[in-house]
């Protein structure tokens, strides 16, 4: 007899494999199956005349986990690189590209990054609210550094994971001190944004904001859905100044854009800095993956504005206390980046010199392709809703079927609702893409 009861998995296996190629079975041979503890290999037994092989069957013990649906941008960023077609654009994701469709390092990056290596600066870990440099003037890019939320230190700022990880902090907040209370967000909305409060369980609903029609704002249906919520609703904006704190909802902005959609850092921000000087407490996420173009570097902020300094200080320690078992600590590469840029008067103005031209650059494919679809288009359709809509993105008007024909037929990779990225887009492109 051979007992392989106590051999590894792997090893039963082989051996089972051996016998099985130098051992002739009889017609007798009786196979058992001995059942053991819930989530251990079963033990397989199997009598042949005088040989005896025991084979461990493996289960996972994660049998039970499914396959996850594909992201829906990371999934065609992956079919756009697999597809070979020279005509293929990718106007899904969120990056900005060069006229020649190249991935951008802005210089003033570069200079940040030569001023880390000069001062040799350590890679020790920052505490759990980040780097305080970084923290004080993103705070003040954000509010303006005279704005009395700022000197009255009624501000709670905490370095976040990008604009994803600060969105995540505030509702891990939202869930913890705010049980039950609902978060509005617009239809339509970035997509992640369902995934980040289902993730932190904190119910959900839309809010009206895309009007098909007119391809525009149905501004009407935004402010009946806002005061039909639940009282104490969390409003998701996106940088639009409409009042939102009817039955006390609190408004809850999402700035990814400030000083790319416009080309300029103030006017981006007045909306946030209007409901801050109505009085009204509010919580703003911010990223700079879109405006100093730091996408892998993670780095961002969130920014809870309160009626008090004791208040604000007593969010903030909670805040660092929900940082500290979902990541620790942030990275401290991306918010020196941001502190040597926005701290350093010379550097701040390159900055925005630099965020303008690539404003710009977007505005010209804008009016591009508003002037090339009105040329080739007889049918008397106003496309000026595309010179209507700012910043990055661009709703097309064109509904699932439309956008997946536009990538099967035309290699052009788009989200399903009809949404492209004009950052992905170039002068010499517009002419195939209308």
């Amino acid at each position: 007899m051979i007992s392989l009861a106590s051999a590894t998995p792997s090893a039963l296996l082989s051996v089972q494999e051996t016998l099985k190629g130098k051992t002739r079975l009889g017609s007798g041979c009786v196979s058992t199956l001995f059942n053991k503890e819930k989530g251990k290999p079963s033990i397989k037994k199997k009598s042949c005349g005088r040989i005896s092989m025991t084979v461990a069957v493996n289960v996972s013990r994660f049998e039970g986990i499914v396959m996850a649906p594909p992201d829906p941008i990371h999934g065609f960023s992956e079919a756009f690189r697999a597809d070979v077609d020279v005509k293929k654009l990718s106007l899904g994701v969120g990056a900005y590209r060069t006229e020649e469709l190249q991935p951008y390092v802005l210089d003033v990056v570069k200079k940040a990054e030569n001023l880390m290596l000069e001062r040799g600066e350590n890679k020790e870990y920052l505490s759990m609210e980040g780097l305080a440099a970084f923290n004080k003037v993103t705070a003040e890019l954000l509010f303006g550094a005279d704005n009395p939320v700022i000197e009255q230190q009624r501000v709670a700022t905490v370095q976040g994971l990008s604009g994803t990880g600060s969105l995540r902090l505030a509702a891990a907040l939202i869930e913890r001190y705010f049980p039950g209370a609902k978060v509005l967000i617009s239809s339509p909305t970035w997509g992640n944004h369902m995934n980040i409060f289902n993730d932190a369980r904190v119910p959900w609903s839309e809010y009206r904001y895309y009007d098909p029609k007119t391809v525009g704002l149905d501004f009407e249906g935004m402010i009946s859905d806002i005061k039909a919520a639940p009282e104490g609703s969390f409003v998701l904006l996106h940088g639009c100044a409409h009042n939102p704190t009817e039955k006390n909802h609190i408004p809850f902005f999402d700035v990814a854009y400030q000083g790319f959609a416009s080309g300029s850092l103030d006017a981006d921000a007045s909306s946030v800095r209007l409901f801050a000087e109505r009085g009204m407490e509010l919580l703003v996420a911010q990223s700079y993956s879109k405006n100093l173009g730091l996408y892998a570097e993670r780095i961002g902020a969130i920014n809870v504005v309160c009626s008090s300094t004791d208040a604000a200080a007593r969010v903030k320690s909670q805040l660092k206390r929900i940082a500290r078992p979902m990541y620790s600590s942030p990275p401290v590469h991306g918010a020196r980046i941001v502190a040597n840029v926005v701290g350093d008067p010379a550097l701040f103005n390159e900055w925005k010199v630099e965020m303008e031209m690539m404003a710009g650059r977007i505005k010209n494919v804008r009016q591009k392709l508003f002037d090339c679809l009105s040329a080739k288009d007889k049918s008397g359709k106003d496309w000026s809703f595309i010179l209507k809509q700012i910043g990055m993105f661009s709703f097309t008007g064109l509904n699932k079927t439309q956008s997946d024909n536009m990538t099967n037929k035309w290699h052009v990779y788009m989200t399903k609702d009809g949404r492209i990225s004009l950052a992905g887009l170039s002068l010499a492109k517009c002419e195939y893409l209308c």
